[in-house]
């Protein structure tokens, strides 16, 4: 009587990544080198060492990939918790430059700037890698500026609006590098490089904003 082979699960090496995270990194550098139409689960499958069957259990289509590539590397631009409350302007620069420099310092490293570059790419075709990015990344960086820019003026630290404010100061601190290393024409900045910007920046802005008078929707302004 012939005896029929059970094939089994490859068992995992404990020196080697998790299978999820071997398939999210194998998806994402395909996905960079192919571009996500031309990249097919086979070759995510074979770089990752994994089945096609433990590929979709795992992470899902190729879809769900691509967006759970983005929200692990989009991660990176959320804002650390437990920054310095303001409540003088001394604090309040303190504060500023501590955003600045993480956001510039994030958003330029370049598996960052690879991230947008395929959001970019894959905004007709796959829109939700757009929305995968702004939602994990971009949106919750933009809620921790106009945090900061409400809780200062509150303490009448300044005086304006605060997502006009979180607008301008993102604007002084980043201008238009991004476009720079999407295109490839601009090096990341250095340290020194993101220090000097964050510290010309902040100063511009505090300048531009000086001291408000307290929370003006509490005086019974709109």
């Amino acid at each position: 009587m012939a005896t029929r082979s059970i094939t089994k699960p490859r068992a995992e090496n404990p020196d080697e990544p998790p299978a999820r995270t071997r398939i999210l990194d194998a998806a994402f550098s395909a996905f960079m080198e192919s571009g996500f139409a031309a990249t097919s689960t086979l070759e995510i499958a074979t770089r990752a060492r994994v089945s096609k069957r433990e590929l979709y259990a795992l992470v899902g289509s190729k879809q769900e990939m691509l967006a759970a590539c983005i929200r692990e590397r989009a991660k990176r631009l959320q804002m650390p918790e437990g920054m310095p409350e303001p409540h003088d302007r001394e604090t309040l620069s303190r504060t500023l430059k501590t955003f600045a420099t993480q956001l510039l310092r994030e958003i330029s490293d370049p598996t960052v700037v690879a991230v947008f570059r395929l959001a970019i790419a894959e905004a007709v075709r796959a829109p939700e890698v757009a929305q995968a990015l702004n939602v994990t990344g971009i949106e919750p960086s933009r809620a921790a500026l106009r945090a900061i820019m409400t809780r200062a003026r509150s303490a009448g630290l300044l005086g304006g609006d605060p997502d006009v404010m979180a607008e301008q100061f993102a604007g002084l601190v980043w201008g238009n590098s991004m476009t720079g290393l999407l295109l490839r024409v601009a090096e990341r900045p250095s340290a020194s490089e993101i220090a000097r910007r964050v510290t010309e920046a902040t100063a511009a802005f505090l300048k531009l904003y000086p001291q408000g008078d307290g929370d003006l929707t509490s005086q019974g302004c709109p």
